[in-house]
C-alpha cells in the first residue's frame, strides 16, 4: 500500500487565516493559580439524573485519556497547525455525567466567570476534549493549565481555558465573547467571526 503524502498547511487554512512564526498565546484576564486540593470540575444544568456531578482533581486526572492532533484557528486570524493534545474526551465525561435527552447546547465555564457556548453536536465531535497536555507536556498556565477545552473545528475562543464547569442547556444562550459581539457558532471555514454575520437560527431567540 502506497502511503499518501501529508496534506500541506495551505489547504488546511480556513479563509482569512495565516500561519505565524512561533505559537502566540492570547487570553483575557489574569492567569489563575491552580490549587489541586480545592479544584473541582462541575457538570451541571440539565443532566440525565437531574443532579450535579463533581470531580476533584485526583478523580478527573485519573479518567481515561486520548490524544488528538489538530489545527488551532484564532479569530484574530492566526492558525497554529498540527498541535498534539492529550486529555479526557467529551465522550468519556458524558458516559459518567450524561445530559438529559433534550439538551441541545452546552456552556463551558472557566475561571473568573468566563464562558463560551457550543452546540451539543460540536461538544460530541470526536476531537473535542478537555486537554491536559500539549505536545506531550502539561499545558502551560497561560495556555489553560490544568484543563482546557479544545474544540478544534471552531474558532479558538470556544476552546475555553481553565475549565471549571460544563453546563448542559435545553435552550441556547450566549457566552462571554458571544455577548460582546462574536458569532454564536464560530465556524472558521465560514468566517463566522461576528454576531452581525449570523443568519436566522444561528443564535438564541
Amino acid at each position: 500500500m502506497v502511503e499518501q503524502p501529508e496534506p500541506s498547511e495551505e489547504p488546511r487554512l480556513p479563509p482569512g487565516q495565516y500561519v505565524p512564526r512561533g505559537r502566540p498565546v492570547i487570553h483575557y484576564g489574569r492567569v489563575p493559580t491552580f490549587r489541586p486540593a480545592t479544584w473541582q470540575l462541575h457538570v451541571m444544568g440539565a443532566t440525565a439524573s437531574g443532579e450535579q456531578h463533581r470531580f476533584t482533581w485526583p478523580q478527573f486526572s485519573e479518567l481515561p485519556r486520548t490524544t488528538i492532533v489538530a489545527d488551532f484557528h484564532c479569530v484574530t486570524k492566526f492558525s497554529i497547525m498540527g498541535n498534539e493534545w492529550n486529555g479526557v474526551s467529551t465522550a468519556t465525561l458524558m458516559e459518567i455525567a450524561p445530559p438529559a435527552p433534550g439538551v441541545r447546547h452546552v456552556m463551558i465555564w472557566g475561571e473568573y466567570g468566563y464562558s463560551a457556548n457550543i452546540r451539543i453536536g460540536d461538544f460530541t465531535r470526536s476531537q473535542t476534549m478537555f486537554a491536559m497536555e500539549f505536545d506531550e507536556k502539561p499545558i502551560s498556565p497561560e495556555r489553560g493549565f490544568p484543563v482546557r477545552m479544545i474544540v478544534p473545528h471552531l474558532y479558538a475562543w470556544k476552546s475555553v481555558k481553565w475549565v471549571r464547569a460544563v453546563e448542559y442547556l435545553l435552550e441556547d444562550k450566549r457566552g462571554f465573547w458571544e455577548e460582546r459581539g462574536y458569532h454564536n457558532i464560530a465556524d472558521p471555514w465560514r468566517e463566522q467571526r461576528y454576531s452581525y454575520q449570523e443568519e436566522a437560527g444561528e443564535g438564541p431567540p
